[in-house]
């Protein structure tokens, strides 16, 4: 199946159509599809990126699996010369899923998120070129998102001398139970997801996006499975649609206080009613993701943050 959106009047994938239609807004979002998500980056977009001292970037590896990783620099290492192109002035660090699939050609997604406004905007593309300190990315789709569930938090400073990679990078074959105790009190994640690839095997439809809570949102099943509750949005389904035509997900989970990074892969299900859900307040579905396993990033967020400010959003779902 080709996922690929190939022109503005069909703006979304056949997944995201579905969810759309699941959700009962597809007729509204045909029409405004093409007038938010753009080929090409805005002047206010083009100034957000290069303000911003992390990024988190989606990709996807040989076997189709989605991955979640963090860049960082000083403001300005991500930079937009003109609307279609983005430079990203940082590399991976060794044993990051996003070193081997960082390749000319291979599709991306991007998100840029602000934490102390709440600003968050979103570019997908196909990299350009790589160097020996970062990658080009031809823009193949921007467009902004709403401040929903994001907890607001001030940089007080780099954590150490600048911005550096993670101080260990140790392998985790699945969750025990530091990785379960971690989860349960996560307030924040970025969640990688891709559509099916096209006949020749691509992938096209590579996404990255948020997700926050109120600490417990993510819950854990008793079969040991993450339940992450997917509260009310913009509609747009890019996620869940993906997952619903490749169920696969990548996780970068983050704990603001230790500043470690829990980067996982796994199953990805998708589940519109039952009991399950009912555990959850607030959401009006649920990701369930099974068999995961990947690796911590020891020190890998590399900012010292404030304390937060609960998004309006968050605290509202855990209350209904």
């Amino acid at each position: 199946m080709n996922e690929t959106r190939e022109t503005t009047s069909n703006t979304w994938h056949a997944g995201e159509r579905e969810a759309q239609r699941r959700a009962g807004v597809a007729e509204k979002l045909a029409a405004h599809g093409p007038r938010v998500l753009r080929p090409f980056m805005t002047e206010q977009h083009r100034q957000f990126f290069g303000q911003l001292p992390f990024l988190v970037v989606g990709s996807v590896d040989d076997q189709g699996r989605p991955s979640a990783s963090l860049l960082s620099g000083y403001p300005g290492f991500a930079a937009s010369p003109d609307p279609g192109t983005l430079l990203v002035s940082a590399l991976p660090c060794a044993g990051d899923p996003l070193a081997q699939a960082l390749k000319p050609g291979a599709a991306l997604g991007i998100l840029g998120i602000e934490l102390p406004t709440r600003r968050r905007n979103r570019v997908n593309g196909r990299v350009a070129q790589v160097t020996a300190d970062g990658f080009s990315l031809a823009v193949d789709q921007s467009y902004g998102n709403c401040p929903q569930y994001i907890h607001a938090r001030d940089y007080l400073r780099w954590a150490g001398d600048g911005p550096v990679p993670p101080t260990g990078v140790e392998a985790l074959a699945k969750l025990d139970d530091e990785a379960r105790e971690f989860i349960a009190r996560a307030d924040t994640l970025f969640l990688a997801s891709t559509a099916a690839p096209a006949a020749d095997g691509r992938f096209s439809a590579v996404d990255v996006s948020h997700r926050g809570g109120l600490p417990g949102f993510l819950k854990l099943a008793d079969d040991g499975a993450i339940e992450l509750p997917d509260y009310r949005g913009n509609f747009y389904f890019n996620s869940i649609g993906n997952l619903m035509t490749h169920p696969f997900i990548g996780l970068l989970i983050v704990d603001f206080d230790s500043r470690d990074l829990l980067q996982l892969a796994g199953n990805a299900e998708v589940i519109w009613d039952g009991e399950a859900l009912a555990r959850h307040p607030g959401a009006q579905r649920l990701i369930r993701i099974g068999d995961a396993s990947g690796r911590w990033l020891r020190s890998g967020f590399p900012l010292a943050m404030a304390a937060p400010e609960l998004s309006p959003q968050a605290i509202a779902a855990a209350a209904s």
